[in-house]
């Protein structure tokens, strides 16, 4: 297929896009029709048949399987390495966790850092003395700058460095590679928080020499909410700690009735999960994967992000908070003499485009996919160039339409 042929199968296959510009992945993708579908054939099936038949429930392992194995092809990780989860906030707490905090020690972490990446640590930090360390740097400051607080911060007493891939604010990707050197030096684990690269652009976890990486579902790679997986580096799984002991902690039972410890990162999984969403988590990662293909994904998802980016920078009146030679899929920025919400109120309006604030940063933040077209990012900046030529004092109405009608 061309690449424009691509585009209009694949926008064909999400819904969601013609009733909205759907600039908000970095919360919620759009859901493709084919998972829909089968999540509401699979819970069809469990009203009309029931769920707590032995054959459904060893299917519904069968189905985890193929969704860790879906997560783990997209991250360049292996099955026995994946975890299924309830969330990007599971894994990091999961892998905050698994870290033995009893003597103490230090963790680190930077300023931009989402609260489910940043909230396990001050849990353990106030129940552990663990003491807890804060990379400060712009949004969009250079590499060099952003290496040299880890440098400085990172001591033989570290155990942990938690940061994201991404940066949830202003979309900057860190350079991961470099900091999980930097703390494997020191003999500390390194734990990502994946929520905003996964599905958005490449991932190796083996080339990016992390520990432990943790995804969520329903944004970047398009599935339901709910869920997400933990990717654990093998060579670790036997040393980290477990904060619980669930159905799939243990593999089986010895000749001798004893039960044996899971040695594969199932461990880290909970019982039970919603089984139409852990169909449509497998479904939906292997639609992006074998039928979209992450090559056309990664590609035109950078593209058009960069044009995004470029198109915004142009407008007197709108600072760029991205770094436009280190992003992803997420682009933030501010509108002079525009408070963020009324701004998107506005934009949302006039141009029927879904996206967000961001209150920690004062700004507004779209997310760009490779589902985006040309003249959807024109019609929402556009709106931007609109808003940035006027306050809200002198912005013209809006039309309105009057309907005339009985009552």
């Amino acid at each position: 297929m061309s690449d424009a042929d691509k585009l209009a199968a694949v926008r064909e296959a999400l819904p969601s896009l013609s009733a909205a510009i759907q600039l908000n992945a970095g919360s919620a993708g759009p859901l493709p029709a084919e998972v829909a579908a089968a999540m509401a054939e699979l819970e069809a099936y469990e009203r009309d048949f029931g769920r707590a038949q032995l054959e459904y429930w060893e299917d519904s392992k069968q189905r985890m399987d193929e969704a860790r194995a879906a997560v783990a092809a997209v991250l360049g990780g292996e099955l026995d390495e994946v975890a299924i989860t309830h969330a990007t906030t599971d894994g990091m707490n999961l892998g905050t966790w698994a870290v033995n905090w009893r003597d103490g020690g230090r963790a680190v972490t930077t300023s931009h850092e989402h609260p489910g990446g940043v909230g396990p640590l001050y849990i353990v930090a106030d129940r552990f003395r663990v003491d807890l360390a804060f990379a400060e740097f712009a949004g969009d400051a250079p590499d060099d700058e952003i290496l040299a607080q880890f440098d400085r911060l990172l001591t033989p007493a570290t155990k942990l460095v938690s940061i994201s891939h991404v940066l949830w604010t202003t979309g900057l990707v860190m350079p991961v590679s470099h900091i999980a050197a930097m703390a494997h030096a020191r003999g500390a684990l390194v734990l990502i928080d994946g929520a905003q690269a996964a599905g958005a652009i490449p991932v190796n976890v083996r080339d990016l020499g992390v520990d432990m990486y943790s995804v969520p579902a329903q944004k970047w790679l398009l599935g339901p909410e709910g869920l997400g997986a933990l990717w654990v580096r093998r060579e670790l799984l036997d040393s980290l700690e477990t904060t619980f002991a669930s159905f799939f902690t243990f593999a089986s039972l010895d000749s001798r009735g004893n039960r044996t410890l899971q040695t594969d990162a199932r461990r880290f999984q909970v019982t039970n999960y919603h089984r139409p969403s852990i169909l449509g988590m497998a479904r939906a990662i292997g639609w992006l994967t074998m039928y979209v293909g992450l090559e056309f994904v990664h590609r035109r998802g950078a593209e058009m992000a960069h044009k995004a980016a470029a198109m915004l920078a142009e407008i007197d009146g709108v600072e760029l908070l991205t770094p436009r030679d280190r992003m992803a899929g997420l682009v933030s920025f501010r509108i002079a003499g525009w408070e963020p919400q009324a701004a998107l109120d506005e934009l949302q309006a006039r141009t029927f485009a879904i996206a967000r604030t961001l209150p920690p940063i004062s700004a507004l933040r779209i997310s760009i996919g490779f589902w985006t077209t040309e003249d959807e990012l024109d019609r929402f900046i556009d709106g931007v160039r609109l808003l940035a030529a006027h306050t809200p004092e002198t912005l013209p109405q809006r039309r309105t339409l009057t309907i005339v009608g009985q009552g």
